[in-house]
């Protein structure tokens, strides 16, 4: 249990690190960088950064394919990383509502 903490801690840090690294106006290099840094962005005004960071959000609860915000139909229990999010971020901005 502690291992996860520690662990989600330091994802937390990372992320928040490089959030903080970039000015708000900072331009992101791509698209995908932008997607990426406007989910960030989405998962702190939801109060959420730091559950995306240890893995316990259920993304299905934010995903319908039609209405979004994630359009994808994902399966109940969807508890991605939030690298797996990020790259998707870069992969597939259409499946973001805040990339639109």
């Amino acid at each position: 249990m502690r291992k996860t903490t520690v662990l989600g801690g330091v994802a937390a840090a990372f992320v928040a690190g490089l959030v903080m690294a970039a000015p708000a106006s900072a331009a992101p290099a791509n698209e995908g960088a932008a997607c990426a840094q406007a989910g960030i962005g989405t998962l702190k005004s939801l109060g959420l950064l730091q559950a995306a960071a240890q893995q316990k959000i259920d993304y299905s609860t934010l995903a319908d394919p039609t209405a979004g915000p994630i359009f994808a139909d994902l399966p109940t229990g969807s508890y991605l990383s939030l690298g797996q999010v990020v790259k998707l971020h870069h992969t597939n901005p259409e499946l973001f509502a805040w990339c639109r």
